[in-house]
Formats: C-alpha cells, sequence, structure tokens
C-alpha cells in the first residue's frame, strides 16, 4: 500500500508538470489551454500510452464539483464591481432565459438525432446548456485579450452564474425521469425558486460574513487566503445542503470579498489565482483519465451533428433573445454567441444520470464529452482572432509593478511606484504627476533615502514614489509608471486616434470642424452626452461612433463617467 502510494503521487506530479510544459506549447501555437490538459488526460487514460484504468464517477463527481467551486469563487474574487453597472442585467438573462432557450433547442435537436425519447432529449440539452466557469476565465486570461468591458464582464458573470439554471434543469429531469410517475414536474417551480433564493441569500450573507472576519481577525498574513478558502467551501457546502445553489453563492461571495478592503486581499487573490489554477489542470486531467476515447466512435456522427446545432443555431439564437433588451452591438453579439465554450460543468453534469442509475446515462456522458471536445477546439481555438476581427478588442491596459496598502480609517490608499527608466513619469516634475494622477505624492524614495520636499523635484529612473490615492486614480497612475511608453502610446494612437478633445466639447464644434452630419437634436449635446445616448447610457472605454469623416471612441472612464474622447480620421 505504501508503495501505491507513492506511484501515484509521482504519477500525479508527472502529470503536473507536463501539464504545465503543456501551457508553453498550447500558447505557442494558439491552442486552447483547457483542450491540452484534457487531450493530455486521454493520452494518460486507458486508451492512450498511459494506460491508467480510472472509471470512478463517485470520485470524478466529488473532485469535479470541489474544483468547480474554487475556479467559480476566484472568478468571483476578480470581479470588479464597476462591471455590474453594464453587465448584471444582460448576464443574468443570459443565465437564465439563455440557458433555457439553448438546452430547448439542443434538446429538439437531440430528439431527431439521437432518436430518444422527448425527455431523453431534453436531458442532454439541459447538461450541455451552461457555459463554463473554468473555459471561459481560463480561455480569456491564457489568451491575454482586453474586451471592451461590456463583453468581458457579460462573458465572466454569465459563465460564473448560469450552472445554477442547468442544475436545475438536469437535476429535475433526472428526478421526472426516476420518478415512477409524474408529479415530480409539479416541484420545478419550487425547486427553481429554491436554487436561485437560497444561492443569493446565503451567497451575500456568507460574503459579508467572510468580508467582516477577514478585517477583524488577527492572525499571520499567509493564513488570510487560507481562511478565504475555507469560508468559501463552507459556504459552497451548507447552500448545498440546504438545497441551494452552491455554485451561485460561492460567486457572490467571491465578488463581494473580492471587492472589499480586507486585509492582504492581493495575497488572498494571487493564491486563489495558483489555487484555481491547480483545480483546472486537475479536474480536465481527471475528465480526460475517465473517458474512453474509442468508446465516441459510436456517437461520433451525431454527436458531432448536435455540437454543430449547439455552436451555430442554439448558442446564436440564445444571445439575439437574450440581448434583446440591452441594446449590444452586433459585433458585440457576434462574440458572445461564440464565446459559449463548454468545458467540465457539462461532463459533472451529466454523471448525474450515471449517479441515478438511468438507462443511456453512458451514452449521456460520452455526448457531453464529445460535445465539449469540439466546443474547445473549435469555439476556443479562434476566440482570439475572432476578437482582432470584429474589432472588440481594444489596447492593453497600463498595469506597472507596484505595491498598495490601504490606510486605516479613511477611503485612501498609498500607493508606491518605481520609475522605470522609458515611462512617462521619468523627468517630469511631482506636483505636475499630483495634477494628472489627482493624487499627493508625499514621498520620494532615491538611492535609498527619503525626500519629502517635493515641490521641484523631477522624477528620475528608478525612483520610488508614494503617492495617496482614491481607486479611480489608479489608471492614470498606472499609465505614467508603466515601461514602452513609445509603443504603448503608437498602439494607442492607431487605436484611439491622434487628437483627444474633452467629452464636455459640443458637437456643433465637432460638425463645424469636420463636417459631420448630426440631427438638429445633437447639434446642442457635449460629445459625452453624444456617446452616452448612442450607447443607451452604459458606455465603455473603446466604444466608437463613426461618422463619413471621423470616427470618436471612448478613450478613458471614471466612476461610470466618461473623462476622455479620441479622435480618428477616417480613411478613404
Amino acid at each position: 500500500m505504501i508503495e501505491l502510494t507513492n506511484i501515484l503521487i509521482l504519477i500525479a506530479a508527472v502529470l503536473l508538470i507536463l501539464c504545465i510544459f503543456a501551457s508553453i506549447l498550447s500558447h505557442k501555437f494558439g491552442a486552447p489551454l483547457l483542450l491540452a490538459f484534457l487531450v493530455l488526460g486521454m493520452l494518460a487514460g486507458e486508451d492512450g500510452p498511459g494506460g491508467i484504468a480510472f472509471n470512478s464517477f463517485d470520485l470524478a463527481f466529488l473532485f469535479g464539483n470541489l474544483a468547480l467551486a474554487v475556479i467559480i469563487f476566484d472568478g468571483g474574487l476578480g470581479t470588479d464591481k464597476k462591471s455590474f453597472r453594464v453587465s448584471l442585467g444582460p448576464a443574468l438573462s443570459l443565465s437564465t432565459l439563455g440557458v433555457f432557450v439553448t438546452s430547448a433547442v439542443t434538446g429538439l435537436a437531440a430528439f431527431y438525432v439521437f432518436e430518444l425519447s422527448i425527455t431523453e432529449s431534453f436531458l442532454i440539452g439541459a447538461i450541455v446548456g451552461s457555459t463554463d466557469a473554468a473555459a471561459v476565465f481560463g480561455l480569456l486570461k491564457t489568451a491575454k485579450l482586453r474586451l471592451k468591458e461590456r463583453t468581458s464582464s457579460t462573458l465572466e458573470m454569465e459563465s460564473g452564474t448560469n450552472d445554477p439554471m442547468a442544475i436545475f434543469l438536469t437535476i429535475a429531469l433526472v428526478e421526472i425521469m426516476s420518478a415512477a410517475d409524474d408529479s415530480a414536474g409539479l416541484a420545478f417551480i419550487f425547486k427553481f425558486i429554491q436554487q436561485m433564493g437560497l444561492g443569493l441569500v446565503i451567497g451575500f450573507a456568507g460574503g459579508y460574513l467572510l468580508k467582516t472576519t477577514s478585517t477583524k481577525m488577527v492572525v499571520p498574513s499567509s493564513l488570510y487566503p487560507l481562511f478565504a478558502l475555507a469560508g468559501a467551501l463552507g459556504i459552497f457546502g451548507l447552500t448545498n445542503i440546504w438545497g441551494g445553489s452552491g455554485f451561485l453563492a460561492i460567486y457572490i461571495a467571491g465578488a463581494i470579498l473580492g471587492n472589499s478592503k480586507v486585509p492582504y486581499i492581493d495575497d488572498i487573490q494571487k493564491f486563489h489565482d495558483g489555487i484555481a489554477w491547480l483545480s483546472q489542470i486537475g479536474m480536465f486531467v481527471m475528465l480526460g483519465l475517465l473517458v474512453t476515447p474509442s468508446s465516441l466512435l459510436d456517437i461520433a456522427v451525431p454527436a458531432l451533428i448536435l455540437s454543430a446545432v449547439l455552436i451555430f443555431i442554439a448558442r446564436p439564437l440564445a444571445v439575439l433573445l437574450s440581448l434583446a433588451p440591452f441594446h449590444f452591438p452586433w459585433r458585440e453579439k457576434v462574440f458572445i454567441s461564440w464565446c459559449g465554450l463548454r468545458g467540465a460543468v457539462p461532463i459533472i453534469l451529466a454523471l448525474f444520470p450515471l449517479l441515478a442509475g438511468l438507462e443511456h446515462s453512458i451514452m449521456y456522458f460520452e455526448v457531453a464529452f464529445f460535445v465539449v471536445f469540439m466546443s474547445l477546439l473549435v469555439q476556443g481555438w479562434t476566440i482570439a482572432p475572432l476578437a482582432r476581427w470584429l474589432n472588440i478588442e481594444i489596447p492593453p491596459s497600463y498595469d506597472p509593478k507596484h505595491v498598495e496598502m490601504q490606510l486605516p480609517g479613511i477611503e485612501r490608499t498609498l500607493y508606491i511606484y518605481q520609475a522605470m527608466g522609458d515611462c512617462l513619469a521619468v523627468g517630469r516634475i511631482v506636483p505636475l504627476l499630483n495634477e494628472q494622477c489627482q493624487s499627493q505624492a508625499v514621498g520620494l524614495i532615491r538611492d535609498n533615502k527619503l525626500l519629502t520636499d517635493l515641490l521641484d523635484e523631477r522624477v528620475q529612473e528608478n525612483d520610488q514614489l508614494l503617492f495617496v490615492a482614491g481607486e479611480g486614480n489608479v489608471v492614470q497612475m498606472n499609465k505614467l509608471f508603466s515601461g514602452h511608453k513609445d509603443e504603448s502610446l503608437k498602439i494607442e494612437s492607431l487605436f484611439y486616434g491622434i487628437f483627444e478633445i474633452s467629452p464636455e466639447s459640443l458637437m456643433q464644434d465637432l460638425q463645424s470642424v469636420y463636417g459631420i452630419e448630426l440631427n438638429e437634436g445633437e447639434l446642442e449635446l457635449t460629445v459625452a452626452g453624444f456617446l452616452r445616448k448612442k450607447f443607451h447610457n452604459k458606455p465603455v472605454v473603446g466604444d466608437m461612433f463613426r461618422f463619413d469623416t471621423i470616427t470618436v471612441i471612448v478613450k478613458t472612464m471614471q466612476d461610470g463617467e466618461i473623462t476622455g474622447v479620441g479622435v480618428k480620421i477616417n480613411e478613404g
């Protein structure tokens, strides 16, 4: 037994190392990283050269749920509260109506493709109906895409909140198929309210309890991330025991904690990023081990047809209906439709019929795996090129290395930046930086000496500056202290144009200079007011409106207000 244990530990370590190296190759060739993990698991399985026979569905269900909880909690930690302004309504619509429409259309296709009963067909639709947080979070991070806030936040929030609907539909259909009569169908509405309601209530209550406790307790710094993880998993487990959606609860708890000024929040987020990566690797390798690739050949053709219906019909239709009230630009709708990635969630949901002992349960699992594989292969491989083709990617954000510390008793933070040789701050006097950043420099460290008389001081290379500022000033400080200023300015000018105008400029002034066509009611509008009107009072950085001669682009925003507008001269 001891020798077997050591062998298993060695195998796990080798697989983890191979996954890390696979990530390097995946990035080089543009392949979806999670697909690489899945393939590696299949190669290590009984049909591959690894020859590992793994068929414990109970263990897979336990580990899969645990890993998904950690991944969704990490996604919540990284969700900025500002994104709720433009993304909450669309994300909730996609995670409820969108999942239902996707499941129904896919289930209808399964009815004709697999010649099953209508209930069994809709069960397949429910299993593959939701997008996957691990797939979406992981792919957007590894692709290093910086999308418009409206698009990225909607995708991340949808993938973190749509599991309850898919789980509800799957469990309800499993119970109907397991019951001797149709009485289980009468509990649909109650079960949905219970799942959503308890998930919301316990998520908010648990999140605030976690935030309050983390703020008041005094323990070694290394224990704060562990406490956050333990508290989050406690919220997840308690919600599930009481019949609610643990995934919804843990996402909400993560969002509350991540947007709070608790001690060592940066350490908490970095720790959970690492744990989330470990969970993704372990989960996808395990699912690759669980499937027997040779058995997929029997269902390959109908499953391929079902995948095509899901990707090209069901998901686009669901996005079109769900986002209709929110006036999304058509380019963003197309991209969100294509980003309906299926990942570990459908495979985990496919274990419900297996554990319930339903007929055709092995086929459900194999179909779900095939659909996930095709989604990662087709959609995952093309997301980055599609974002650039649709022109919804915006220039990278400025994020130089810096240290920040919340100051007790006031809503201000102490920031410490180092001036790199090629950053915009070098050579400028400190009072000018204060004005540009709307902050207060309280000190400058040069040659290991602290300088406090900064009135006539110019920033030199390798200086470390100490600022006291609010959260809204970080973007400008990052921009000033980020390196590669020539390259970044070139990228910015290509996207935003070489001119920047005040958002309070009048549209009639633009008309007189550039000869643009305006309606009578638009002449007295400011540029900011015009853009707010065109984007239904919810503009984001990167939104643009094209006239015949120029394009005006939202360049910077603060607290939901437009603070900078770029003007680009149209070619031709």
